[in-house]
């Protein structure tokens, strides 16, 4: 009796091994339909700092070199329609690490933090098991909302390389926060690049103080895209670079006049791509609208987690699959000048909204002159060289004007004129569509709890934080 007792336990036993196994196995099973691969896929984001879309070499600029970032556009999927909703380094860190919109998460003005209990990616992450950790830029708070580990306070090969290969029966989420090609633009070899065959864009002035400038600048992308190479190459030496989604972006546009601290395009339009490999389409390229916001509930999606509730943004998993070409219908922008270095007594306040390729912005604060440090304090010494090229060319009057001296109301036909030159708000075969797209615009202020010029002069009384 013994013994078949103890045959009987055998067979018992045998057979819940097999029924855990079965379940277990049917649970990784349903989870690789869901997200296309078979496990948590390690997760490595590399942000630039004060960078241009269009200043990059995949995203149409013949001047400059970055030929890693471009390899790894051709590995992944390149977003053409991708969003930060502020152009100032805090916020937009913020929301892309809460998937929260400036105004509701409390970071909207520069140098700011989350409102105290606000979560972040490294809570979602880390409770589906990960390592969060960050190697270069914070610029966000209060610490509680973003415990990272800190593996260096700059761009690090060796502590990338270390933090990577530690434990690989762990999924990891590494951000790699570039300080290039934030000013001074003293990073790189600025001789590489002969000023006299730069090719100007539209929404600069030719100036020779302004081609200099573009040679440091350049210099210091083809700087970070070294470090970029050099992500790349630590995931393929450490045996992590099938099984690791990549993420390159942009953050916002550079220190020129209409890109970084405004709600233009070239400050609110970024360069976001993105290599999955077995899950992205090599060389894919979307118009699908992401925003920033939609990171966090991406991230949280591919490593198998539920969706998360009392978020601005939304997953755009199907959009990386192939699914779909096709995520959000409108982008929002918001500036607060107020905090920031040289802004005017009252600040000035910026909202905007674009829907296809209608973009319309309201200037709260219009009739007071547009400053900042860029204005008042031109370290890089081309700002002045505009405002003496604006007196005798009407092109530079035009640019000088339009970043000083704004309207209440701008609208463009982004599909005509790209680089927002052309004012279409007083023109009256467009009155129904500006006045549709201030009432969506308004809507969503409302909903954010964004009052605008009050919303903006409250940002005095914000602490800052360096």
């Amino acid at each position: 009796m013994h013994l078949v007792g103890s045959f009987q336990l055998e067979i018992m036993n045998y057979l819940l091994t097999r029924q855990v196994f079965v379940v277990v196995s049917l649970i990784s099973i349903f989870a690789s339909k869901e997200t296309g691969h078979a496990k948590q896929p390690n997760i490595l984001i590399v942000i630039a700092d004060d960078l241009n879309k269009d200043s990059v070499g995949i995203y149409g600029n013949k001047d400059v070199r970055t030929p890693n970032i471009d390899h790894l556009a051709g590995q992944g999927i390149r977003f053409n329609l991708a969003f930060t909703s502020t152009a100032m380094c805090a916020p937009t860190r913020q929301q892309m690490y809460t998937g929260l919109y400036p105004v509701r998460s409390g970071a909207y003005p520069n140098h700011s933090k989350v409102k105290p209990g606000t979560k972040s990616l490294v809570h979602y992450l880390k409770g589906l098991g990960y390592r969060v950790g960050l190697s270069g830029k914070r610029h966000f708070g209060p610490p509680k909302s973003f415990p990272f580990e800190q593996i260096s306070n700059q761009v690090d090969e060796k502590a990338i390389r270390e933090f990577v290969a530690r434990d690989k029966s762990q999924p990891f989420c590494l951000l790699v926060t570039s300080n290039s090609p934030h000013v001074p633009w003293s990073s790189g070899d600025s001789s590489t690049y002969d000023p006299a065959k730069l090719s100007i864009p539209p929404y600069l002035v030719d100036t020779k103080e302004m081609r200099q400038s573009l040679t440091r600048y350049y210099a210091e992308i083809t700087d970070l895209d070294r470090e970029v190479g050099e992500c790349m190459r630590i995931l393929k030496d450490t045996g992590q670079e099938g099984n690791t989604a990549m993420i390159f972006t942009t953050e916002q546009g550079a220190q020129y006049p209409g890109c970084k601290w405004t709600c233009y395009e070239n400050g609110l339009n970024v360069g976001f791509i993105m290599r999955w490999p077995k899950v992205v389409k090599g060389g894919a390229i979307t118009n699908a609208m992401i925003h920033y916001v939609d990171v966090v509930p991406t991230l949280v999606e591919m490593a198998g987690g539920k969706p998360l509730e009392g978020l601005d943004g939304k997953s755009f998993l199907s959009v990386l699959q192939g699914k779909t070409n096709h995520h959000n219908t409108a982008t929002y922008g918001v500036h607060t000048q107020m905090n920031a270095i040289a802004s005017p007594p009252t600040g000035y306040a910026v909202r905007s909204i674009r829907v296809g390729n209608w973009k319309y912005i309201m200037n709260l604060n219009y009739k007071v002159p547009f400053s900042n440090a860029l204005t008042n304090n031109d370290k890089e010494n081309y700002w002045g060289s505009w405002l003496i090229e604006a007196k005798t060319n009407p092109k530079a009057a035009q640019l000088v004007k339009r970043y000083l001296n704004r309207q209440a109301e701008e609208l463009y036909d982004l599909a005509k004129d790209p680089y927002e030159l052309n004012n279409l708000a007083d023109h009256e075969e467009h009155r129904d569509l500006k006045q549709s797209l201030k009432l969506q615009l308004k809507k969503w202020m409302e909903s954010q709890g964004d009052k605008g010029q009050a919303t903006e002069l409250a940002a005095k009384r914000s602490k800052k934080r360096k």
